[in-house]
């Protein structure tokens, strides 16, 4: 079982910035399920696409919502994914999840493995 941790949640003031960071347990490819994305959920409403990165870190993708002001990254080991956060908004407030599965499913809201979430709240 692939296990993912994320770290870096926390309170900021609007405009700041945070980066969150997801370690996966191992680097090695599993199905070819190993692109990495974000995902958020605010208190009653749906879970919600943020961004995601292929294997390889040469292709991103990102929501309307956070386009311009987030960034997506991996380490040189492919086994670590990062999302930088700037000029955030209260509407930004959500808990924020670290997920793996394939390009194409991570769009589709769906993952193979999610990690824990850490809490991010952006006051005004």
């Amino acid at each position: 079982q692939v296990q993912l941790v994320e770290s870096g949640g926390g309170l900021v003031q609007a405009g700041g910035s945070l980066r969150l960071s997801c370690t996966a347990s191992a680097s090695r490819r599993t199905f070819s399920t190993n692109d990495m994305g974000w995902f958020r959920q605010a208190p009653g409403k749906e879970r919600e696409f943020v961004a995601a990165v292929t294997w390889s870190g040469g292709n991103t993708f990102y929501a309307d919502s956070v386009k311009g002001r987030f960034t997506i990254s991996r380490d040189s080991a492919e086994n670590t994914v990062f999302l930088q956060m700037n000029s955030l908004k209260p509407e930004d407030t959500a808990v924020y999840y670290c997920a793996r599965d394939s390009i194409y499913s991570l769009r589709l809201g769906r993952a193979a493995y999610w990690g824990q979430g850490t809490q991010v709240t952006v006051s005004s």
